[in-house]
């Protein structure tokens, strides 16, 4: 989808949020760092993509608890994520301070979302 298609889209609750725009901003960051190990890039690329799906549920979550609840699930997630970059950059990876500065970024914004 490029922008002109993107501006035309209905906007879902999820899109309002700048939380949701830092996760997809991580899950790109993540999917470039190209990991060569499996097990670890496997392990980044399902926490951010979970991180965006969790932030987004709860966008879609009515109550104040069901929200905090998938917004806490998508903070804990976008550490993992982070975590596992900075892993695999222990091993001599990649590089993870651009991931752990979006991360880092995420984490702050969902903290709110979670209270």
């Amino acid at each position: 989808m490029n922008d002109a298609q993107s501006s035309a889209a209905p906007l879902l609750p999820h899109h309002r949020l700048i939380a949701f725009q830092v996760a997809k901003q991580l899950l790109l960051a993540v999917k470039d760092a190209h990991i060569r190990d499996a097990k670890l890039r496997d392990e980044a690329l399902r926490s951010s993509k979970s991180t965006c799906l969790n932030i987004a549920e709860g966008a879609g979550r009515v109550t104040r608890g069901d929200k905090a609840r998938s917004f806490a699930i998508a903070r804990a997630e976008a550490v993992e994520a982070a975590a596992a970059v900075e892993i695999a950059a222990l091993l001599g990876d990649g590089a993870a301070l651009e991931i752990a500065r979006i991360a880092d970024r995420l984490v702050a914004l969902l903290t709110g979302l979670c209270r």
